[in-house]
């Protein structure tokens, strides 16, 4: 359930990355309830042919609501596997033709899971181990951090300090910098 609240608070963030645990068990009680309330609107129907359709208002309602915390997950779970979210959008838009669709809908389930990619990618740090994360924009070795804080066989090489050019780009990948930013988003160097 902490999953799932959890994506409900991060109701309409694009931007970052999100485990395939927190993505799969927002969907599991998504699906859930989307269960629960079709059969509460279902038993309405069977009860009242007249009236019993109201029952159905809170499904409406929930499916409505749902549709931004559940393109917003997903958008950061293609973030994690290093993939922009909008791929996810033009597969949703092929999603929409037919036989397309279902090659659409095998590709975004591939996707969504895959493992997440190690370390820091251009969405920021691994949620999985987010004090790697913390290491390799700190530019601290893997050996200064305690014993325990990270798994048994992770381990974060120490970064050299990039190579910063006055056009604002990185020295050691290329990429362009954002302005103020204490590391490359694209590689992660600390600069």
């Amino acid at each position: 359930m902490e999953w799932y609240l959890m994506a409900w608070r991060k109701f309409a963030q694009f931007d970052g990355r999100s485990r395939r645990k927190e993505y799969w068990m927002f969907t599991l009680f998504n699906v859930l309830a989307i269960l629960a309330l079709a059969v509460l609107g279902g038993v309405g129907i069977a009860i009242s042919q007249d009236y019993g359709g109201v029952l159905f208002v809170p499904f409406i309602v929930y499916m409505l609501a749902a549709i931004i915390p559940s393109l917003s997950a997903a958008t950061r779970r293609f973030h994690d596997i290093g993939k922009s979210g909008w791929i996810l959008f033009l597969l949703c838009v092929l999603g929409i033709i037919p036989l397309v669709g279902v090659i659409c809908s095998i590709i975004q389930i591939v996707f969504l899971c895959q493992d997440s990619d190690p370390g820091v990618n251009q969405y920021g740090p691994n949620p999985k181990f987010p004090e790697l994360g913390a290491a390799a924009y700190a530019g601290i070795p893997a050996g200064a951090i305690p014993a325990g804080a990270i798994p048994a066989g992770i381990v974060v090489p120490p970064q050299p300090p990039a190579m910063v050019s006055s056009s604002g780009f990185c020295g050691t990948c290329g990429a362009k910098l954002a302005e103020g930013s204490p590391f490359c988003g694209s590689c992660g160097t600390r600069l």
